[in-house]
C-alpha cells in the first residue's frame, strides 16, 4: 500500500499543482493595471518563476518524483501571490511609487548620483532599471521580491541539506522549500506588502548553507552583499566571528565581506553618486525612526503604553543587552574551537537572528524576517525544534497583521496598565528561551562526550 502511494502521489502532486499554476494565470488575466500586454506579461514571469523553483529542485535533487512533489506548493505559492499583486500598500504609496518616478522621470540609471530613498544602492539599481519600462511599477517591484522568494526557498533547502547531511534521502529539504514558498511572512512581505526582506535573508541563508559546507569565503561574500542590501544583515552577522574564533574561519577570509560590500556600490560611485551618501545610508536609518519600538515583538513591548521613561537610557540597555548576547556567542567560539559542530553552528544563529533584534531599540514588525526563515529551517531539519519555528512565525505574523491592518491584535490591560503587543513579544520571548535551552542542552551534552573521550 505504502509503495502504490508513494508511485501516486507524485503525479498527483504534479496534476494539482498545474492546476494551481493555471489559476495563477487566471489571476493575473483579471489584473486591474495596465493593458492586456502587461497582464501577460506579469503572468509569464510568474510560470517563469514557477518553471525556475522546479529547475531548482531538479538540479537540486535529480529526482523527478522531487520535482512532481515540488509543484504543487510551488503552484500554490503562486497562486497565492498573484492574488496579491492588485494590493497597494501604505510603503509602496508613500515610498516606492515615489522612488521610481524620481527615476521615470530623471533619466534612470543617470538618476543615481542623486539622493532618493532610504535604500542602499543595489535596491536602487533595480529601480533604475525598471524605470525603462511601461509595466506597473507595482507589479515589476512585488516580481522582483517574488523572484527572491524562490531564491530564498532555494537557500532554506540546501541550509537543511546541510544539517541533515548523514540523513540519506530524507525528505526534510524538500519540505522546507515548499514550507518556505508558502510561510506567511514570506508572502506577505513581497507580493502583498511590496518589500524586499528577502533580497538579504536569501543571500543571508545561502551564506549559513556554504558555511556548514565549508565554503566560508563563498559565504563571506554572500554576507557582504546582504549588508549591502539591508542593515538588518547584521542580525546574523557575528556567527562568522564566533566561527573564527573557533578557528573555523581563516581571518583573511573575512576580507571577503568588505570586498563584495564595495564591489555592490562600484557601479553607484562610476556613475557619479558620492562615498558619503553611501556610506551614510545606514547611519540615517538609525535617526530616522525615533520611537523605542514600531510593531516589532520585542522586549518594549513589556513597557506599557504611554508610560514616561528615559529612551535614550533603554535604548542603550536594550543595544547592551544584545551586545552581552553576541560576546557570550562569541566567547562559546572561542572556548568550543573545533568541538563547534554543524548542529551548534545553526542554534547560534538561531539565538543571533531571534535575540538580536529582540533586544535592539526601534525595530519594525519586519526584522524578524531572518529569524522566520532560520527557525523554520531548523525545525524541517529536527522537528523538535518546531516550537520555536511556531513562536517566532506566529509572533512575527501577528505584528505584520499590526500594521496591515493598522490595529493592535490584542490589547491587555493589567494593574491600571495597558500593553498593546504583550502576546507578540511574549511569543518571541519563548521561541529565544527555547533556543537559548536547545543551545545549552547541546553545549552540556558535546562537552560531556569530550570529558568521556
Amino acid at each position: 500500500m505504502n509503495d502504490l502511494w508513494r508511485k501516486r502521489l507524485p503525479p498527483l502532486c504534479g496534476g494539482l499543482g498545474c492546476a494551481l499554476l493555471a489559476g495563477a494565470a487566471w489571476a493575473c488575466g483579471g489584473l486591474t493595471l495596465g493593458g492586456g500586454g502587461d497582464r501577460l506579461f506579469v503572468t509569464l514571469a510568474l510560470l517563469a518563476m514557477a518553471a525556475l523553483a522546479a529547475a531548482l529542485i531538479w538540479c537540486e535533487s535529480r529526482r523527478p518524483d522531487w520535482v512532481l512533489l515540488a509543484l504543487l506548493p510551488i503552484g500554490a505559492a503562486m497562486l497565492i501571490r498573484a492574488l496579491c499583486l492588485d494590493h497597494t500598500s501604505l510603503d509602496y504609496k508613500d515610498f516606492l511609487s515615489q522612488w521610481y518616478g524620481y527615476f521615470k522621470t530623471n533619466g534612470g540609471f543617470g538618476a543615481i548620483k542623486g539622493s532618493v530613498g532610504d535604500y542602499n544602492v543595489p535596491y536602487l539599481y533595480f529601480m533604475a532599471a525598471i524605470s525603462y519600462s511601461d509595466v506597473p511599477d507595482l507589479y515589476l517591484i512585488k516580481l522582483f521580491s517574488i523572484l527572491w522568494d524562490v531564491l530564498l526557498a532555494w537557500g532554506c533547502l540546501r541550509l537543511t541539506r546541510s544539517l541533515t547531511r548523514e540523513r540519506q534521502g530524507s525528505g526534510a529539504p524538500l519540505i522546507t522549500f515548499g514550507a518556505a514558498l508558502l510561510l506567511p511572512t514570506v508572502v506577505l512581505n513581497g507580493a502583498y506588502w511590496g518589500q524586499c526582506d528577502a533580497i538579504y535573508a536569501a543571500l543571508c541563508v545561502h551564506a549559513a548553507a556554504l558555511t556548514l559546507d565549508g565554503k566560508h569565503k563563498t559565504a563571506i561574500a554572500l554576507m557582504g552583499a546582504a549588508f549591502s542590501v539591508k542593515l538588518q544583515a547584521i542580525f546574523v552577522l557575528p556567527l562568522w566571528g564566533v566561527l573564527w574564533l573557533a578557528k573555523k574561519v581563516r581571518f583573511w577570509e573575512l576580507w571577503a565581506f568588505p570586498l563584495a560590500y564595495f564591489a555592490t556600490i562600484a557601479p553607484a560611485l562610476l556613475m557619479g553618486k558620492p562615498l558619503g551618501d553611501i556610506l551614510g545610508v545606514y547611519l540615517n536609518q538609525l535617526g530616522e525612526y525615533p520611537r523605542l519600538v514600531l510593531n516589532a515583538p520585542s522586549v518594549y513591548q513589556f513597557i506599557p503604553y504611554g508610560t514616561r521613561l528615559n529612551e535614550a537610557l533603554a535604548s542603550r540597555l536594550g543595544i547592551a543587552a544584545a551586545g552581552v548576547l553576541v560576546l557570550a556567542l562569541l566567547g562559546l567560539g572561542f572556548w568550543f574551537g573545533d568541538r563547534l559542530d554543524r548542529e551548534l553552528v545553526m542554534t547560534v544563529a538561531v539565538v543571533l537572528c531571534i535575540g538580536v533584534p529582540f533586544f535592539l531599540p526601534h525595530m519594525h514588525e519586519r526584522y524578524f524576517f531572518l529569524a522566520d526563515v532560520f527557525t523554520l529551517c531548523w525545525a524541517c531539519a529536527n522537528r523538535r525544534r518546531v516550537p520555536a519555528a511556531v513562536l517566532a512565525e506566529g509572533a512575527s505574523l501577528a505584528s505584520y497583521l499590526v500594521y496591515l491592518r493598522l490595529k493592535y491584535n490584542c490589547v491587555l490591560t493589567l494593574g491600571g496598565r495597558t500593553f498593546v503587543m504583550p502576546l507578540e513579544a511574549l511569543a518571541m520571548l519563548a521561541a529565544l528561551a527555547f533556543a537559548l535551552w536547545v543551545l545549552v542542552w547541546q553545549v552540556r551534552e558535546r562537552k560531556n562526550k569530550g570529558e568521556l573521550a
